[in-house]
């Protein structure tokens, strides 16, 4: 009857006969006729096939296709063609949250391997089946940690977390009354001597910081992690999927969550999304992690099966005592950056990371070059960086957007912050330059 939907008229009707009706209208035989819906849909007329095409082809004519240098947590991203192909096909395209293991193998099966390569590419003991994006799973990660830490209810936030993420885990700190203090920065890099001065305040359940950067500056957290344990605070790390391919991960950081957006691996820029956040963790946390974890076992014939492994009844049964309401999860794009990486695989992955970091420095060594860009932080950077510029910013902008380009991201009135990936030409660059 419905694609996905595995029931036939037989079904349904064997369904009605024990609830005891004749018809699917007959089960809202008691909403009253008053109130009951009797006119036509505003919907446009019919069309055909080709009417429709034509019809998206001349919206779609209406948008501006850019050239893009802006990051700030959002990048453009070579997609392979074939992963819209694998997407739709249906022993993957199941419908909503797979409860039933026997119908829903194929979402089992790519979220069992999305946990499995998000644990390695994170470093750490586990994952869960995705979040809905990067800024909630980083508050879900400051909940996790009040839970542990039981009395414990202050969460220090460095200021170099990306103010769209501190704003969400704010949100949720003040509806969970949550005490949220900031880290200050210094020259861009969370100041670790404040850091270590409020943990020994007491009272601390865990210390959030980003890799890279808000500002796109890669930090060195190599004792964050042990001067947090030392307050017997948890460690969190928020960072861009993609760059672990290269940096050291949060679990060799010695992190206790590892969260963050998975856009970077291969999902297109969109207009609102979605996307994917991404939550692993140690092993000791696993029952205070949100969701749901996949497992691998052998059914009653010794064929290979993937179940539901654990997840936190009290999110669907006992809603008030749940530690998280993460009960749905970006699942179609946890399908999407898991074909992703087993298409570009490790060398693939770290190939695109490198050309992105190659592409960020060719750039800024060029805009500096021009005699009206100045670095503002002297520190070491992936692929986004942060340029002062001496004249007006936004006219600057307009005039890469008149030629084509999405120049930056202004993050002050005299401060443009540009990011390249793997995608961006030394052409365009160049282009780029030529404009200034």
């Amino acid at each position: 009857m419905y694609k996905y939907f595995p029931h036939t008229e037989a079904d349904l009707q064997a369904m009605m006969d024990v609830v005891g009706v004749k018809s699917l209208d007959e089960l809202y035989a008691e909403v009253p006729e008053q109130v009951r819906f009797r006119g036509d849909y505003q919907l446009p007329s019919e069309m055909s096939e080709l009417e429709v095409r034509q019809l998206f082809e001349r919206l779609g004519a209406q948008n501006r296709q850019l050239v893009c240098f802006a990051g700030a947590g959002v990048y453009d991203h070579y997609t392979p063609s074939v992963i819209p192909q694998l997407l739709s096909r249906s022993e993957l395209l199941t419908s909503y949250t797979p409860y039933q293991a026997e119908i829903s193998q194929g979402t089992l099966h790519y979220i069992f391997e999305y946990q499995s390569m998000m644990a390695e590419l994170t470093g750490m003991d586990i994952s869960n089946a995705s979040m809905y994006d990067g800024t909630t799973a980083t508050a879900e990660a400051m909940m996790m940690a009040v839970a542990a830490g039981k009395k414990q209810n202050k969460v220090l936030v460095s200021e170099t977390v990306d103010p769209k993420t501190l704003a969400v885990v704010k949100t949720y700190a003040h509806f969970h009354g949550i005490d949220i203090v900031m880290i200050p920065a210094e020259n861009g890099l969370t100041s670790k001597a404040d850091m270590e001065e409020k943990l020994a305040q007491g009272g601390v359940a865990g210390v959030i910081v980003q890799q890279p950067n808000f500002y796109g500056i890669v930090e060195d957290y190599s004792d964050f992690a042990a001067a947090a344990h030392a307050q017997k605070a948890l460690f969190i790390m928020n960072s861009v999927a993609a760059d672990l391919a290269v940096l050291k991960t949060p679990g060799e950081l010695g992190a206790d969550i590892a969260v963050g957006d998975g856009q970077s691996l291969g999902i297109p820029m969109q207009f609102g999304g979605p996307y994917v956040g991404y939550m692993c963790c140690t092993e000791k946390l696993i029952r205070k992690m949100p969701g749901r974890i996949v497992g691998k076992t052998m059914d009653n014939r010794g064929q290979r099966a993937f179940v539901l492994t654990l997840q936190a009844r009290e999110q669907h049964i006992r809603r008030q005592k749940a530690t998280s309401n993460i009960c749905s999860n970006q699942s179609l794009m946890a399908l999407f950056v898991t074909v992703y990486m087993s298409l570009m695989g490790k060398q693939g992955l770290k190939e695109a990371a490198e050309l992105s970091y190659a592409g960020a420095h060719y750039l800024c060594d060029k805009l500096v070059a021009t005699g009206h860009f100045s670095l503002v932080y002297d520190q070491p950077f992936f692929n986004e960086f942060v340029v002062r510029y001496d004249g007006d910013v936004d006219a600057l902008q307009r005039r890469f957007v008149e030629h084509g380009i999405f120049g930056g991201v202004k993050v002050a009135d005299d401060q443009i912050m540009f990011a390249v990936t793997e995608k961006r030409t030394k052409e365009e660059i160049d282009q780029l330059i030529e404009l200034i």
